[in-house]
Order: structure tokens, then sequence, then C-alpha cells
């Protein structure tokens, strides 16, 4: 990743599979893109689109969360439920299409989200109260009933 042109802590703890992560809360990096990113490994670029998902430019973040959206690796899920606690309807349109088997029964996506909330109640308790004043604030006239 080339340097940060704005330097900022500041992360996210969440739990996958027992382990701790902290995912940034923003990041400030130009995007390596070009022979840097296809020199990398698979699992080396899903790590970077799930770094990049946390962006300070949203189209950075969307595009980067189209590339991991239907990742079946558990530890990209909290980089996917961050990004619908924004609430940006044009994020949450890449990520329900990218998750449609969320809703089916005992599919790969409802298990290993349901794990991931299941482990991490709090983290999304605040992201879902972070998701409806977004709607409140910025959707409300658009989309009257939250959630449709």
């Amino acid at each position: 990743m080339p340097d940060a042109r704005v330097l900022r802590a500041g992360s996210l703890p969440v739990e996958v599979e027992g382990v701790r992560i902290a995912l940034p809360s923003r990041i400030h990096h130009d995007e390596p893109g070009g022979e840097p990113e296809r020199s990398l490994t698979g699992t080396q670029q899903v790590i970077l689109h799930c770094l990049y998902s946390r962006h300070h430019d949203g189209r950075v973040r969307q595009r980067r969360l189209g590339m991991i959206v239907g990742s079946s690796e558990p530890w990209v899920i909290p980089f996917v439920v961050q990004l619908a606690g924004e609430y940006v309807v044009e994020i949450l349109e890449t990520i329900l299409q990218g998750l449609t088997d969320l809703g089916v029964p005992g599919s790969c996506p409802r298990k290993l989200y349901g794990e991931f909330v299941a482990r991490n109640p709090s983290y999304f308790a605040r992201t879902e109260r972070r998701m409806v004043s977004y709607w409140s604030c910025h959707h409300r006239r658009r989309f009257p009933e939250f959630g449709r």
C-alpha cells in the first residue's frame, strides 16, 4: 500500500471465529492498482480489497466491496457489515446483489453472517442503530418504510 496521505488512528474491534480483529475506521492511502496489485496472491488481493473497503472515498469503498461481497472467507464479513451500517444506498445495492442467498435458510452466507452477528451482538446493535439513524436523516422521504 502506498503511504497514507492523512494519518488517523481509529479502529473497530470485532471477533471472527474466536479471534479479535480491528477494522480500520478509515484509510487515506492511494490505491496501488496496476502491476503491484496484480502481483499479489488471491488471498492478498482479498485482504487489499477489504482494507480499501474502509477508504475515505465512497466510490473506492463500493468498488472494493464489489470484489469481496461474495467471499466465503469469515474474516471478510466484518468489512461488509461495516459498510451496511454506513447506509449509502449504492453500497447497500452492491451488498444486496452480492448476498442473494443471505435469506436462504442453511445457505453458506446465512451461516457465516449469522455466526458473525452472534459473536458480535453489541457491534451489530451499534451498526443497526447507525443504519436506522442514517436512514431517518437522509432517506426517509425516498424510502418511507425502513428496510424496504
